[in-house]
Formats: C-alpha cells, sequence, structure tokens
C-alpha cells in the first residue's frame, strides 16, 4: 500500500482528525461490555498525544439512523479511554458545528477530544459532501485507524478524506490499520503453503467472493457451520432440515467443480450435532446423516478429528466463522474445538476473524497464540475479496 502511516506523518502542534472504531457493546449500566476495540486503537493514539498533536478523535456507536439517541452517546467509551490512556478525554456535544470547532480551536497540544456519535447525523452514512468538509476543516492531518468501518463509503471514511490535499493537509492510515493490511496482504500477496482456509457462519452467499478468491490461492478449504448445508446439498448430500439457501446451490455447485479442477481440498462436515428445532434446553444427538425432521446445528467429533488432521500441517490459516450454533451452548463444542487444534500449531502464521471466532477463542483464552486478530470482520471479509476497501481508496486518490 502506498500510503503513509500516521509514524510517517509530521504531527507536532498541528489537528490530527483520527477515524477509530469506537462501536463497542454496551452493558445493561450503558458501560463498555467489551473495550477491545477501545485498546486497539490505543497505540495510534497515545504516538500522536506523544507527538504533540491535537487529536480529534470521530465514531460512530450502533445505528441511532440520524437521530440523536442519548443512549448511543460515546460517553462510555470516552470514559474508558480516559482510564486506558490516563489523561483527560473531552466529549464533544456534538460531532460539526460551532461549538466544537471552538472546541477544537483551543485543544491544547496532546490534548484530546472525542467528537460525539457521527451516526447522529445522517449525512454520515450519506457520505454527503457538505458533512465530510465540515469534518475536514477541523483538521490539517487525516488518519484513518478504523479497519472496521473501512469498507464503509460513509462521509468520516470517504468523503472528509478528499478535502486533506495539499501541502498544508496530509492524510494516512493509523497503526492497528497497517497492521490489519500487513497481516491480511500476507494471506494474497505470498502465503506459506500449505494454506487452509476455514469458513463458518450461517450464509454461503455472505463468502462466496472470498471463496472464489481463495481458491487460488488455498490448498485446503474446511467448511463448518449454516453454510457447510447448502455446499452438502449441492453435492446431493440429504441435510434434513437445515439451513439452506436454494438461490445459491448453483453457485456452490460451480465453486466446488473449480475446487476439484484447482486440487484444492473442500472438506465438509462429516457428521453432524443435529435437533429437531433450535430452542434453549432441546435434546440432541450426533448422526453422520441427518433425518428429514432434524436440522444441523454443530459439527460432530469425527469431523472435528478430520478437520485436525487437515490443519495440521498448515503453515498459514485463515479462520473466519463459527462451525456450529456458537452462541447457544452445547452447540458451541465444534468451534471450541476446533479453536483448540487452530491455536495449538507451531510455525504457522494465522489470522482470525469474525464475531464469534474471537469470542470462541477469547473464551477458551486462546487468543494470545493467534498470530493476528482482526477487528473488522466485515472490512476483513471485503478486503480478502478485492484487495481494497473503500476507505483505501478515498486514501490513494
Amino acid at each position: 500500500m502506498s500510503i503513509p502511516t500516521i509514524n510517517q506523518l509530521d504531527l507536532a502542534h498541528k489537528r490530527v482528525l483520527m477515524r477509530v472504531d469506537f462501536n463497542v457493546p454496551l452493558g445493561p449500566q450503558r458501560e463498555v461490555a467489551d473495550a477491545t476495540r477501545i485498546r486497539a486503537a490505543l497505540p495510534s493514539i497515545r504516538y500522536a498525544v506523544e507527538h504533540d498533536a491535537k487529536l480529534v478523535l470521530a465514531s460512530h456507536l450502533g445505528r441511532p439512523k440520524g437521530a440523536v439517541e442519548p443512549w448511543l452517546s460515546l460517553e462510555p467509551a470516552a470514559r474508558t479511554l480516559e482510564t486506558l490512556l490516563g489523561r483527560p478525554i473531552v466529549l464533544a456535544g456534538d460531532c460539526i458545528g460551532p461549538a466544537v470547532r471552538q472546541q477544537v480551536a483551543t485543544l491544547s497540544d496532546g490534548g484530546v477530544l472525542l467528537l460525539e456519535n457521527l451516526r447522529f447525523h445522517a449525512e454520515e452514512e450519506a457520505n454527503d459532501a457538505g458533512f465530510g468538509r465540515e469534518l475536514a476543516e477541523m483538521a490539517d492531518v487525516y488518519v484513518n485507524d478504523a479497519f472496521g468501518a473501512a469498507h464503509r463509503a460513509h462521509a468520516s471514511v470517504v468523503g472528509a478524506v478528499a478535502y486533506f490535499r495539499g501541502p498544508a493537509k496530509q492524510r494516512g492510515v493509523g497503526l492497528l490499520m497497517r497492521k490489519e493490511l500487513d497481516a491480511l496482504s500476507a494471506l494474497l500477496d505470498a502465503p506459506k503453503k500449505p494454506f487452509v482456509a476455514i469458513l463458518g457462519g450461517a450464509k454461503v452467499s455472505d463468502k462466496i467472493g472470498l471463496i472464489r478468491n481463495l481458491l487460488p490461492r488455498a490448498d485446503d478449504v474446511i467448511v463448518g457451520g449454516g453454510m457447510a448445508y447448502t455446499l452438502l446439498q449441492a453435492q446431493g448430500v440429504g441435510i434434513g432440515k437445515s439451513l439452506v439457501e436454494p438461490d445459491s446451490i448453483e453457485e456452490a455447485t460451480r465453486l466446488l467443480a473449480d475446487a476439484r479442477s484447482r486440487g484444492v481440498g473442500v472438506h465438509l462436515p462429516q457428521d453432524h450435532v443435529v435437533t429437531a428445532t433450535l430452542t434453549s434446553g432441546v435434546s440432541s444427538e450426533t448422526t453422520a446423516d441427518i433425518p428429514d425432521d432434524r436440522l444441523g446445528v454443530d459439527i460432530g467429533p469425527r469431523t472435528v478429528a478430520r478437520f485436525r488432521e487437515v490443519l495440521q500441517s498448515a503453515k498459514t490459516v485463515l479462520w473466519n466463522g463459527p462451525m456450529g450454533v456458537f452462541e447457544m451452548a452445547p452447540f458451541d463444542r465444534g468451534t471450541r474445538e476446533v479453536a483448540r487444534v487452530v491455536a495449538s500449531l507451531t510455525d504457522c502464521f494465522s489470522v482470525a476473524g469474525g464475531g464469534d471466532t474471537v469470542a470462541a477463542l477469547t473464551q477458551a483464552d486462546l487468543a494470545g497464540r493467534i498470530s493476528h486478530i482482526s477487528t473488522g470482520g466485515g472490512a476483513a471479509l471485503e478486503f480478502l475479496e478485492s484487495g481494497d476497501l473503500p476507505g483505501l481508496a478515498a486514501l490513494r486518490a
């Protein structure tokens, strides 16, 4: 990427607008329930502060749909950041307007101002030019460190960037964004072989583009979760009442044929945890063949053993998506078993992304044994599909 990183920019005494991803889950008392994304932004924030920048942070939270929703204020994120950073954080009353511009004007070197939720304005998601200009007018330098939002063509990600041109304006990416791009680019450019991709989740339609782009690069593709049943049906295997996407059968058939022609192994579940209905506390059983009145909700032990066998020799692993209905115990067992296998691999570059994937690794205390955990599920998928993102294209334009 020919985009400068924050440590290549002149920040001293400059107003720096940094797009971060503080779209964090909130608890019942509106406390930050998981500060992972805030922690991930700390290296860039600290770098800017330590280099005497007047730092203006911008983020969204939730889906307020262009209206001010007090319960989606970034105030909890501001307080958490204040604790983690160990210095005062001022929360603006809005993200644009005269009062905000005045707050920016009074920032001292090393001071930090967090703008209020960008999505309180519908113009943010509409990539409105005027809204983007107002954001840009508050700063001399633009830094995008919000990898999780870089696939959105929104004003703070795309529109505002156009105004950071010329000798008085600079733009680049943050340290988190650079880390993400380096890790994901390694999967696309020259992955060390054997390269095994593990894909799960509900819908194969969400990952057709990813599979298509991985087939020329991967040696094996492991598939679990609901998306596996569409592929199994494409092979003529009975799947009972399991989740299936009829409109994706034809494309699934083509993908399987392409994999065969390339010599790429596609590994689907050989046994399944099945149940009559997806409700809490329902009884389940493990079977190789899914009865007509049952649906598959997790991979079985024979499948775990086969997946382990495929992964043992891997030198590069990409994992995105759970192997079953991870959010409902005990149908999370397959995902947890795969997590243990991936974490046990030595001399292997492993990349994991997606909420349930990361949750499985975190809950099993295995996240530290993965080479890179992506902070942006949707952005990671889009980058691996196309090698680019709207937020990156804007920075290069």
